[in-house]
């Protein structure tokens, strides 16, 4: 990938030293060279060409949380984070179906928030729509078959109300 593309303010040095931040994710300003690559990519093709998804995976909690205190609001920031839920997602089932069943875990933080939101008379179309999921998430969440970030939880909790949930 031709870094250039999305580092357009630096001049030739300076994109040299990226490429070299870029391809070592323990770097320090790694994380920080990730958001602005990031807020302006829009196609992961080309960023997995740069980045093993793997790295990617392991990399973006400390992403995420370097760019939220950067920036509150990023439609860039969402749309990726909704990649790397994909990517956990499909990881989560080819381990699945080695290991078989849904954590027991993940079907309890479901059935608590079905609970609620049946208690508060909301479809699974409007929590979707108040937590900025699509509604087959909501479905696949509240039984137990979807891994979410603790972002997208702390989201539907704050929205149901729940202050609580008995893992065991």
């Amino acid at each position: 990938m031709n870094i250039k593309k999305y580092f357009w303010d630096l001049n030739e040095s300076a994109l040299e030293e990226t490429e070299r931040i870029l391809e070592n994710p323990a770097h320090p300003r790694f994380t920080a060279r990730m958001v602005t690559l990031l807020s302006r990519c829009d196609k992961p093709r080309e960023l997995f060409s740069l980045l093993p998804r793997k790295d990617f995976m392991e990399a973006w909690p400390k992403i995420r949380s370097y760019w939220l205190k950067q920036t509150r609001r990023s439609d860039f920031r969402d749309w990726w984070e909704t990649i790397y839920e994909q990517m956990v997602e499909q990881y989560h089932h080819i381990e699945k179906k080695a290991k078989g069943e849904t954590p027991t875990f993940f079907r309890t933080i479901g059935r608590t928030i079905k609970e609620k939101r049946i208690e508060k008379g909301l479809s699974q179309k409007q929590l979707a729509l108040t937590v900025r999921m699509k509604q087959p998430d909501v479905s696949k969440v509240e039984e137990g078959k979807k891994n979410i970030t603790l972002f997208t939880l702390i989201r539907l909790c704050k929205a149901l109300d729940i202050k609580y949930i008995e893992l065991g």
